[in-house]
């Protein structure tokens, strides 16, 4: 369920990749006013009597994670929004008085054309701000949304009794990782 590449202790590593996508998935087909669970299934008998907490508690900083992660890159979005308005409504402001300068100094149907385009071309550097404010931001703050609601939700194991009764040391990080395991495990 976690990233076993992931070198971080076990409360701070990554979901693997494929167990991010079906639970992020799931919750996102789910209503918007649904309340969450995750129930693991695991084909073992039980192992460490902290294991659902641990596992809770990894679940739960993964997704606290995610939804900073996601208010980042919302902060980043809009810092970068700022300044593309900025540079759009001084090239705006440019391409107007251009546009006006070059209407006084030439005949009338040629400084209809050149003012014309000047005004069109400072509206073009508006695009991309207008693009950030109005649109680019909402499903940032949708995936943010949805980290926080899955950083809380309750998390469950159950166990089969019929595995074996170590076999909770082959997925779960209770004691260091010796060269013996790695060789036997690997």
């Amino acid at each position: 369920m976690f990233n076993a590449i992931d070198p971080s202790p076990f409360r701070e590593r990554d979901l693997d990749p494929q167990a991010e996508e079906f639970i992020t998935a799931w919750a996102k087909e789910a209503s918007p006013g649904a309340t969450f669970g995750l129930a693991v299934y695991l084909d073992r008998p039980a192992g460490l009597a902290n294991e659902p907490a641990e596992l809770r508690e990894a679940i739960h900083e993964f997704f606290r994670q995610r939804a900073g992660l996601e208010r980042r890159r919302l902060r980043d979005l809009f810092r970068r929004g700022r300044t593309s308005l900025t540079i759009g409504v001084c090239a705006l402001g440019v391409s107007v008085a251009g546009g006006n300068l070059a209407g006084s100094f030439l005949s009338n149907h040629v400084a209809q054309v050149l003012k014309e385009s000047f005004l069109i071309g400072g509206w073009v550097a508006m695009w991309r701000p207008m693009e950030i404010f109005l649109y680019d931001w909402w499903p940032i703050r949708a995936e943010a949304t949805l980290a926080d609601r899955l950083s809380v939700m309750p998390v469950r194991i159950s166990y089969t009794q019929d595995g074996r009764a170590e076999a909770w040391q082959r997925d779960w990080p209770a004691r260091p990782l010796t060269q013996e395991r790695f060789a036997a495990n690997g």
